[in-house]
């Protein structure tokens, strides 16, 4: 039997709970729902790492962050030593493909160095702005074949990346649909597909901006929402008050150390304003994906390709009084929806409530292709509970995620996390404050348990458990183990 092709979508900054099936009622999901209907999806998922290059290292090598050397966005280079699964499929026969972002090193007004990547078609755009030399963000050069122009039709008016201040909401005018750049990912991921004639398998990663700040939907996409109908973020009067210093700072002078506008003073109609915007980011998103389903389905591939969507990390969107990112452990920035299918191989229909991690997905897509895993992936499999070997409710005892100072734009956070489906710990190394959540009582985390009488031996135990966690789950083979000397 022919192996799978593999179409790995990674959206940017979505949230776990962006999808209508899995309970928002707020948004409008109906491709990725239908994903959901032929395949399994974890609606408790974790990235090791709330920052894109950390997170896209760990599930591209299978390996925790601080294994692989990629604790920072914004590294000159990707550790030779580390081989991302996508070397590993193109040394195994398969093409690959990436459309849109890599980000396993700094793109800052260039093209980040590539590692050894297995990639042979790189239709490669960073980010869907001109801040790029002609012929580096394809997503520009093709604007540009298109007479499209992209500086008189996109209406931001301030600075991005932004220095201070980003007001949020920022009322922007975004590409309409057509020359969007979720549309162009899409467009161009149908012409690798079409371009594969033979009987190689595939693997193509589609990597897209969206959702990812600056909330920038085409117009048509925001009509289609009413600000009134859109949920407030989570807040509760006096949370922070016994909270790392870092979230109370960001919430009364901006987040990524104020270069995000303070949510002190925004109001809620502005709050519902960039909810509806991040929504309706979401709802292109799925539009694009429902025409990517279709594609294959029209060239009869569907039964044989593995379609894994996923993103890399969340997006806090003022929860706790924080916009966009940095060393926070809260559900929203750190769960992401993960969904496998595979018709007539993986269940369908089903929603596992197992905790796993984005590490899992590469030794998962290596077993379901037929292809060893090696020993030094740190990840675990998820086949036997895809095919249904195994329950669909376990798969690990707890989740690990880490922030290592992670960005400049952020504060010095060093912190690791460990989460067993009730508690979540995270020990901020270095200083006197950590924090502790119990989800089952306080599934919005607004008490942080931290310090507080009554739980000093819970939390002794705990910061014990995470301490071994985080050593025992970092555990590096990759120089290998014949202990022979």
């Amino acid at each position: 039997m022919r192996q799978p092709n593999i179409l790995w979508f990674c959206t940017d900054q979505q949230r776990y709970d962006t999808i209508g099936s899995l309970g928002n009622p707020h948004l409008h999901t109906p491709n990725i729902d239908r994903l959901i209907r032929e395949g399994v999806a974890f609606t408790r998922a974790y990235c090791q790492n709330p920052i894109c290059t950390p997170s896209r290292a760990s599930f591209l090598t299978g390996r925790y962050p601080r294994t692989a050397r990629a604790s920072i966005c914004g590294n000159s280079h990707f550790s030779r030593d580390e081989t991302l699964v996508t070397k590993m499929f193109a040394d195994s026969g398969y093409r690959c493909g990436l459309v849109g972002k890599l980000h396993l090193t700094s793109h800052y007004h260039r093209e980040e160095e590539r590692t050894d990547d297995g990639y042979t078609s790189w239709e490669y755009s960073p980010q869907p702005c001109d801040d790029w030399e002609p012929g580096i963000n394809k997503y520009m050069d093709w604007l540009k074949e298109k007479g499209f122009d992209w500086h008189k039709e996109y209406v931001m008016p301030c600075q991005w990346p932004p220095r201070n201040g980003y007001v949020i909401p920022e009322r922007i005018k975004g590409i309409p649909e057509p020359f969007h750049q979720t549309t162009w990912c899409v467009d161009k991921a149908m012409e690798f597909i079409d371009r594969q004639e033979d009987e190689t398998p595939w693997l193509l990663s589609v990597n897209p901006f969206d959702p990812h700040p600056p909330f920038d939907p085409p117009e048509e996409y925001k009509d289609r929402l009413k600000i009134q109908d859109m949920p407030l973020p989570l807040w509760k009067e006096g949370e922070l008050d016994n909270k790392p210093f870092a979230h109370k700072d960001c919430y009364l002078h901006g987040s990524q150390k104020g270069m995000v506008r303070d949510t002190v003073h925004m109001t809620d109609d502005e709050k519902r304003e960039c909810t509806r915007d991040y929504y309706a980011e979401i709802e292109l998103m799925d539009h694009q994906v429902g025409r990517l389903l279709d594609f294959l389905e029209e060239r009869g591939l569907r039964e044989n390709t593995i379609i894994v969507f996923m993103s890399d990390h969340g997006e806090m969107l003022g929860d706790h009084g924080i916009y966009w990112k940095g060393g926070y452990f809260y559900e929203g920035l750190i769960r992401v929806p993960l969904i496998v299918s595979w018709p007539g191989t993986v269940r369908e229909g089903l929603k596992s409530s197992a905790l796993v991690e984005l590490v899992d997905v590469a030794p998962t897509l290596l077993e379901l292709a037929g292809l060893p895993v090696p020993e030094y992936m740190q990840g675990k499999s998820l086949k036997s509970l895809l095919i249904g070997e195994t329950s669909a409710d376990h798969h690990k005892d707890k989740i690990y995620t880490e922030f290592y100072f992670s960005t400049m734009l952020m504060h010095q956070i060093y912190a690791t996390m460990m989460f067993d489906g009730r508690y979540k710990i995270a020990v901020h190394h270095g200083e006197e404050i950590g924090e502790l959540y119990d989800l089952k009582e306080d599934p919005e985390e607004f008490h942080n348990l931290w310090n507080e009488e009554g739980y000093e031996g819970l939390q002794s135990r705990l910061v014990r458990e995470c301490f071994d966690h985080s050593v025992l789950c970092n555990i590096d083979k990759v120089m290998g183990r014949s202990f022979n000397y």
